[in-house]
C-alpha cells in the first residue's frame, strides 16, 4: 500500500508514492513550457500538461506494483484554470498568475466594493494575478470560449475531474480565484453579482482531504493505476507544503524556496483584517480543518536560475551527465559575507509591498568581483528582502525561532547558512524537502484513514536531515548590511 502525491506547478509536475512507513517508493515528473502568444501573456498548453500528468502517473504506477497506490491527492498551483467540457473535454489553455490580463477588473472590484470590504470577505490584497481578471478577460474577449464551458477548474480539481471524479476545489484553491467567502466556506453572492459571473462555471469548494471520488475504470487501464482508488481533494502548493514539513498546529511556520520564495505562517483563527491589510498578507485555509496560513513570498529560484542561464550557460553543457552545475557554482562562492548589494525586484515583488515596476540591481561591482561574488549576493538579498515581515510574524504570535526549509532551493547547505546567519535562528532540512508531494500524499492517506491524524503522520514522514545553526559574526554583519539594503530602493526608484 502507498500514497501517491502529485505536485502540479507552473513549469514542473512531480509526483512521488510514500509507503506507510514514511519511505519514498517511486518518483517521477515532466517540465513543460509557459507560453507567451503576446507580450505580456503566460499560458500553459492545457492539454501538453494533462499529458505530462498522465505519464508522471502511469512512471510511478509501473514503479510500485508491489507497493499500489492506494490513495492519490494533489499539490497545485493557485489561480490559473482550465476550460472544460460536461465531457471532460480540455476546451483551451490556462492562463497564470503572472499573466497581465484583467488587471481593469481587479481595479473595477476595488472602486466598486473597496479593498477593506472585500478583505472581509475574501482576504486577498487585489490584483490582476487571481483568477476573476481572467475570467473576466475570457468572457470579453473570448466569449464563444466562456460560452461553451462547462467548468473553468484549478488544476487540482482539473485532474480529479479528468480521472473521473466530481468537479471539487478545496477552499485554498476557492480562495485563490478572488469569488470565494472565508468564512461561509462557499462561493461570495456579493461578489459573483458584482463581477457577473456565474457560480455554475465554478467548482464546487470542499475541504482539503474530502474524497473527490475514485478512479475510471478506462483511465486506470491506461495508466496502469488499481481501480477505484479513491482520488482526494488536495490543496494549493503553499498549503500543502505545510503539512508536509510536518506544520500541523498554529504558530509555526515552513520556508519554502522554489522559483518564489515563500514563508507560510500557520494560525488557528482569521488574523485581525485591518493589521494583515497593512502588512501586505493574504489569509486562506491550510489543508489541516481549524488551521490558516499567510503567504510572505518574492522570487528566489528564479534569481538563480537567471544566473545560471547568464553567467553560466557554458559551462552547463561541459558538465558530465547527472552533474550538478549548482553544486559546482556554490564552490565559487566566499566563506563570508560580501559586499554587494543586490535589489531583488527582477520581477514584480510580493509582500509586503507589491511592486510592479521595478527592475533589479546589483550594487558595488568592481573588476575584482566575480561570478561567485554576485551568486552569493543575490541569495542573502533576496533573504533580505523577509526580515521586514519577520517582525509582523511576531506580532502575530508566530515562532520564528526555527524555519523548516523546504523545496529546490533547500538542498543547497550555503543557501540555508545564508539564511540561518541573516535570520539569526536556525533552519532545519527535512529529509524529504519536495514537502508539496509529501503533503499531498499525507491527505491521501488520511482521508482513507490509513494515517490517522496530521501528527501521527509528521512524525513518521517529517524527518531532520541537516540543522543549519547561525553564525552570529556573520550575523552581526548581515544586521548592518541590512540598514544599507533598505536604503536601496528609496534612493533608486526614481531611476527604475
Amino acid at each position: 500500500m502507498s500514497f501517491l502525491g502529485l505536485d502540479i506547478g507552473t513549469s514542473v509536475c512531480k509526483g512521488a508514492a510514500y509507503s506507510l512507513d514514511g519511505h519514498v517508493i517511486a518518483t517521477s515528473f515532466r517540465e513543460y513550457p509557459t507560453l507567451h502568444p503576446q507580450p505580456g501573456w503566460a499560458e500553459l498548453d492545457s492539454r501538453q500538461v494533462w499529458k505530462s500528468i498522465q505519464e508522471v502517473l502511469a512512471e510511478i504506477a509501473a514503479n510500485t506494483m508491489s507497493d499500489p497506490i492506494s490513495a492519490i491527492s494533489m499539490s497545485t498551483m493557485g489561480e490559473a484554470m482550465t476550460p472544460v467540457s460536461e465531457k471532460r473535454e480540455i476546451l483551451g489553455n490556462s492562463i497564470l498568475f503572472m499573466d497581465t490580463r484583467g488587471k481593469e477588473y481587479a481595479d473595477r472590484l476595488k472602486d466598486e466594493l473597496g479593498q477593506e470590504r472585500f478583505y472581509e470577505i475574501n482576504p486577498n490584497i487585489l490584483g490582476h494575478q487571481y483568477s476573476l481578471p481572467k475570467l473576466k478577460w475570457i468572457q470579453a474577449h473570448q466569449p464563444e470560449l466562456y460560452e461553451k464551458t462547462y467548468k473553468f477548474l484549478l488544476w487540482g480539481d482539473f485532474v480529479a475531474f479528468m480521472l473521473g471524479c466530481e468537479p471539487l476545489t478545496s477552499y485554498s484553491h476557492a480562495n485563490r480565484t478572488l469569488l470565494f467567502d472565508i468564512r461561509e466556506e462557499q462561493w461570495s453572492e456579493t461578489i459573483l453579482s458584482l463581477m457577473d459571473v456565474d457560480k455554475e462555471l465554478l467548482p464546487i469548494p470542499s475541504a482539503s482531504g474530502t474524497i473527490a471520488g475514485t478512479i475510471g475504470r478506462k483511465n486506470a487501464e491506461d495508466l496502469g493505476l488499481p481501480l477505484d482508488i479513491p482520488i482526494v481533494v488536495g490543496g494549493h502548493d503553499q498549503c500543502c507544503n505545510s503539512l508536509g514539513a510536518g506544520i500541523y498546529e498554529a504558530n509555526k511556520a515552513v520556508c519554502g524556496i522554489g522559483t518564489v520564495e515563500c514563508i507560510a505562517p500557520a494560525y488557528d483563527h482569521i488574523p485581525d483584517a485591518s493589521m494583515m491589510l497593512q502588512t501586505g498578507l493574504n489569509v486562506e485555509h491550510h489543508v489541516l480543518p481549524g488551521l490558516y496560513v499567510s503567504f510572505i513570498y518574492n522570487q528566489a529560484g528564479t534569481l538563480v536560475k537567471w544566473f545560471r542561464n547568464t553567467f553560466a550557460a557554458a559551462d552547463e553543457k561541459l558538465l558530465p551527465p547527472g552533474a550538478d552545475i549548482y553544486h559546482a557554482l556554490s564552490a565559487e562562492m566566499p566563506d563570508e559575507p560580501t559586499s554587494l548589494l543586490t535589489l531583488p525586484y527582477f520581477e514584480p515583488t510580493g509582500t509586503p509591498h507589491f511592486i510592479m515596476d521595478a527592475s533589479g540591481v546589483i550594487l558595488g561591482l568592481t573588476t575584482g568581483t566575480n561570478r561567485g561574488d554576485i551568486l552569493k549576493s543575490l541569495m542573502e538579498c533576496e533573504t533580505l528582502y523577509f526580515l521586514e515581515s519577520i517582525l509582523t510574524l511576531q506580532t502575530l504570535g508566530v515562532d520564528t525561532s526555527e524555519f523548516i526549509a523546504t523545496g529546490g532551493g533547500a538542498k543547497s547547505d550555503q543557501w540555508l547558512q545564508i539564511k540561518a546567519d541573516i535570520f539569526g535562528v536556525p533552519f532545519v532540512r527535512p529529509k524529504v524537502v519536495e514537502s508539496g508531494t509529501l503533503g499531498a500524499a499525507i491527505l491521501a492517506g488520511m482521508a482513507t484513514g490509513e494515517l490517522h491524524s496530521a501528527q501521527e503522520a509528521a512524525a513518521c514522514f517529517v524527518k531532520e536531515d541537516k540543522r543549519f545553526e547561525p553564525n552570529m559574526k556573520h550575523h552581526t554583519i548581515y544586521q548592518e548590511k541590512y540598514q544599507q539594503y533598505c536604503q536601496l530602493y528609496p534612493s533608486l526608484k526614481h531611476l527604475l
